[in-house]
């Protein structure tokens, strides 16, 4: 005869089995990246080969992937963003994609609960875009999804597995974004020297609103005086045609560099006013 105890461990015990806490086959992975002023973020499950070939046979060639295993991958923005050239707007969205030998088929979808690719509907899809395919230098043996050369507002998302990967550009223009935020940080009664060098080297790097740049960068060095801030002042000079005044900057900038015993500062002024002579 069972009893109570009995009764009840029958039932419970899935309960127990599913609630341990064990490693998984393909454990959950997640990539985050600042691109621009835009979050990027990543997330999918990292299966490995375990000496199966991957391509071709284990994710046959010309069939839909979800791009990992059990969840779908997803990958989120939190801003308007453009890929491989196509507009996305912000939001998150499953990530599929479609293998071949020389090129790969990437899609997002709007869904962000499938498991497989059972309920893909064409209608759902919002980019699809190719990739080609290249050859990794080494073997990876677990799916690796990763956000590198990380410059300005672009960034190269890599899917890299076995002996192959494919990459696709996010692009995250924030000029627009930064100089409201330049704006609004310029009425902030504590706008300090490093407030009105970051700005006027923002529209430096961008060549946007040089002019007013220049009298951003002026201000800074007025403020406190830096052989950094004086170097800025010294290529925002340049910018804006004034090579004479660009020139003797730097060579202040390059006596105060030398001064902190900043090598790298004195080298970087030297090949400026080089450059600048030579171009007048």
């Amino acid at each position: 005869m069972k009893t109570f105890s009995a009764l009840m461990l029958g039932p419970l015990l899935p309960l127990f089995l599913n609630a341990q806490d064990l490693p998984k086959p393909s454990p959950p992975g997640k990539v985050e990246q600042q691109v621009g002023l835009t979050q990027v973020v990543i997330e999918y499950n990292r299966p490995s080969a375990k000496g199966r070939k991957v391509f071709g046979d284990l994710v046959p060639y010309g069939e839909l992937w979800r791009t990992g295993a059990n969840l779908n991958s997803m990958i989120s923005f939190d801003t308007d963003v453009r890929i491989n050239g196509v507009e996305v707007k912000a939001g998150k969205y499953s990530l599929f994609t479609e293998p071949n030998e020389s090129a790969w088929r990437i899609y997002l979808n709007r869904r962000t609960d499938l498991w497989g690719t059972d309920e893909f509907k064409q209608e759902e899809v919002v980019l699809t875009t190719k990739a080609p395919v290249q050859t990794n230098m080494e073997r990876v043996e677990t799916l690796t999804i990763t956000i590198r050369d990380v410059v300005k507002d672009r960034a190269i998302v890599r899917i890299a597995w076995e002996n192959v990967n494919v990459e696709f550009e996010i692009e995250a223009d924030c000029t627009e974004k930064a100089l409201a935020n330049i704006e609004v940080a310029m009425k902030d009664p504590k706008a300090d020297y490093r407030t009105y060098h970051n700005s006027a080297r923002f529209c430096l790097d961008r060549s946007v609103k040089l002019d007013q740049a220049l009298k951003w960068a002026q201000k800074s060095v007025q403020m406190e005086e830096k052989y950094w801030n004086v170097h800025t002042l010294a290529l925002v000079m340049a910018a804006n045609g004034k090579m004479d005044e660009a020139i003797a900057m730097a060579q202040r900038s390059m006596d105060l560099a030398q001064q902190a015993g900043d090598q790298g500062y004195v080298k970087m002024n030297k090949m400026k006013m080089v450059e600048w002579r030579e171009g007048r």
